[in-house]
């Protein structure tokens, strides 16, 4: 995967001005676009479209400078059709127009290119069994929420809250199969883990795929295959998330799986009353390299 990651590195240098085959490398690297991406993007702690751009306007900064061009030309060299949309991504990075840097000679901020390096971490094991699930079902109550990567999600808490205490107790009882007891259910998820991107947030159980489920409840279908099961005990959610983290940092370079699409689940086994420790189970798809 570090390999895989540095040659991704260098294909955007080499297609800095033009659109790039993210799929044709994942795919010639014997991996798929959409773990290539979520890698990238948890160990980078950016989305490859933002390295991208930054890069981009790291390289055309030179140019501005330089002063040997007009802006429409400097546009068009890094992709843009019009100086108007060459300003916006500039300004986006640099926080100044180019006529102004162009004038002042700065502020610049300048983008390095990334080199992704092995270093010798996973000091603390992870508690972690793969297993193989028939097709199964997740019903609840889902809506669309921002992602947030650190913290309580407020639109996610919002969202459980204004739900009744006794729809908790109906939809605990409608479970039928494992991951069990209540979920907290992420799905439609940017493979670029960008920050803010909208993702299904369905709270709910797993049902087996012949149980009916009441027609007032949000269903999502999740086909056969296996699955990453991660345990957590600690603060939470920080005990969640840190284990979330490592398992791009530390487990997937370590072992011959790789993420596929579909929803990452987490159950809550045990909690404090006050919810501020837990014992969680992360679920997240996996297939085989």
């Amino acid at each position: 995967m570090i390999a895989a990651l540095n040659q991704l590195v260098d294909l955007v240098e080499e297609h800095l001005t033009e659109e790039f085959d993210v799929d044709g490398l994942a795919r010639a690297l014997g991996t798929t676009e959409y773990h290539l991406r979520r890698m990238f993007s948890s160990l980078a702690a950016m989305p490859l479209s933002d390295y991208v751009r930054r890069r981009r306007m790291t390289v055309a900064a030179a140019d501005v400078v330089r002063g040997e061009d007009d802006l429409l030309s400097i546009a068009v060299r890094h992709g843009y059709g019009s100086t108007e949309a060459f300003g916006r991504a500039f300004r986006a990075v640099h926080g100044a127009g180019p006529s102004d840097v162009r004038r002042d000679g700065g502020p610049l901020r300048t983008q390095p290119q990334l080199r992704f390096r092995l270093t010798v971490e996973g000091s603390t094991p992870m508690d972690t069994r793969i297993i193989d699930r028939p097709a199964f079902r997740l019903v609840g109550h889902a809506a669309r929420v921002p992602l947030i990567h650190h913290g309580i999600n407020p639109h996610i808490q919002a969202h459980i809250t204004a739900l009744p205490q006794q729809e908790h107790v109906r939809l605990k009882a409608l479970g039928d199969t494992d991951p069990g007891g209540l979920l907290q259910v992420c799905d439609d998820l940017d493979p670029d883990g960008t920050e803010g991107s909208e993702l299904t947030y369905l709270h709910g159980v797993a049902v087996c795929q012949g149980t009916p489920a009441p027609d007032d409840l949000d269903a999502i279908n999740v086909p056969a295959g296996k699955w990453a099961v991660f345990r957590t005990v600690g603060p939470h959610p920080q005990a969640l998330q840190q284990t979330w983290a490592a398992t791009a940092t530390d487990w997937f370079p370590s072992n011959p799986w790789r993420l596929r699409p579909g929803p990452s689940i987490v159950t809550v086994l045990e909690r404090a009353d006050d919810f501020s420790t837990a014992t969680c189970e992360l679920w997240l798809p996996v297939e085989p390299v």
